[in-house]
């Protein structure tokens, strides 16, 4: 990072900005294009969950591509000035960088819809089959994380 006292270097600080995003980004390369959706998301021991339907262009793009690119940004405004090239924003976000794969096992599914749900929602949900079997499940391991803020 090339600002780094703007950097986020505790893992409690990078952390806290992902349980406080509402979306995560997923980027991917559909061969030689970029391709970012913003997404519903779970996150818990390192790893990111996200559901979707089971066919469509992010599924396409993680069966020939599983190398992606996730982000998430929080407490973003404005900053004001007299002088238009003085303006600036504050923010908070990070950046991460996996492998995703998509989850076959209905256990897992549920395990990983769970956290997803959790993210948003105290309340226990159940899952039942036909829903499980009509929903793909993307799981990424994060193999590492950066974050920066300013303003702050």
């Amino acid at each position: 990072m090339r600002r780094k006292e703007k950097a986020i270097s505790d893992p409690s600080g990078i952390d806290a900005v992902i349980e406080k995003a509402g979306v995560c980004r997923l980027g991917m390369v559909d061969g030689n294009s970029p391709y970012v959706v913003p997404l519903c998301f779970g996150y818990q021991d390192g790893v990111l969950y996200f559901h979707s339907a089971l066919k469509g262009l992010k599924i396409d793009i993680i069966g020939s591509n599983p190398n992606v690119c996730v982000e998430f940004d929080v407490d973003a405004e404005p900053v004001d000035a007299d002088k238009a090239c003085d303006w600036s924003m504050k923010f908070k976000s990070v950046i991460g960088f996996g492998k995703a794969v998509l989850i076959d096992d209905p256990d897992e599914k549920r395990d990983a819809l769970s956290i997803i749900m959790s993210h948003y929602s105290d309340q226990p949900f159940q899952f039942p089959e036909n829903k499980l079997a009509a929903t793909a499940v993307i799981k990424v391991k994060i193999d590492r994380m950066t974050g920066k803020q300013s303003g702050f």
